[in-house]
């Protein structure tokens, strides 16, 4: 994409009823965390200057370890055990600015956060703009759940972060091929 498809790409985005979905942004992603992403502040501070955008249309999601893991679950949690802590714990507290924005917070102990309560807050067919943690994990698997459900999902590359920088570039070119039910633009 040129710098000029992309100035395009970003002036047809409609946000009019869009809602914004904050994916993640918590404790468990930051600091010297296992699960530590780096570009997290960077995200954090493009997130903050799109939240006035979007007042009385925002949701933020926090992923949390199950009670029992089942399946597959058991091997990842056995691969990371510090994170198999109780879904009130500190390790899944919403960051500041986040955890004082008004709205409502969809709690899941899945990557992806389209399922039910998400659409139960934002309508079936809503206008989803994603941003947050983890490009490569969370908002990549909420991305292409919402598209597959008809939602059209626009993702902001510079309000989100990936495990690594060549990570967060290789989710956002897989987002990229879902277009046009996925848009990703650069900034807003």
């Amino acid at each position: 994409m040129t710098v000029a498809d992309a100035a395009s790409a970003v002036a047809d985005v409609d946000l009019t009823d869009a809602w914004l979905v904050v994916i993640d942004m918590q404790r468990v992603f930051t600091g010297d965390s296992p699960w530590s992403t780096p570009g997290y502040d960077r995200a954090s501070a493009a997130i903050e200057r799109i939240l006035p955008r979007f007042a009385g249309r925002t949701v933020r999601t926090r992923f949390v370890a199950p009670e029992q893991p089942t399946g597959a679950w058991v091997d990842y949690y056995r691969d990371w055990p510090f994170a198999l802590v109780a879904a009130d714990d500190p390790l899944y507290d919403l960051t500041e600015p986040f955890a004082a924005v008004d709205g409502p917070v969809v709690t899941a102990t899945t990557f992806g956060k389209w399922g039910t309560d998400l659409p139960a807050l934002v309508g079936d067919h809503p206008h989803l703009v994603l941003v947050g943690v983890s490009t490569d994990c969370c908002v990549l698997s909420t991305a292409l759940a919402a598209a597959d459900a008809g939602v059209h999902v626009t993702v902001v590359a510079d309000a989100c972060a990936g495990a690594s920088d060549a990570d967060h570039e290789r989710a956002l070119a897989a987002m990229r091929l879902y277009g046009p039910l996925v848009t990703v633009v650069d900034t807003l």
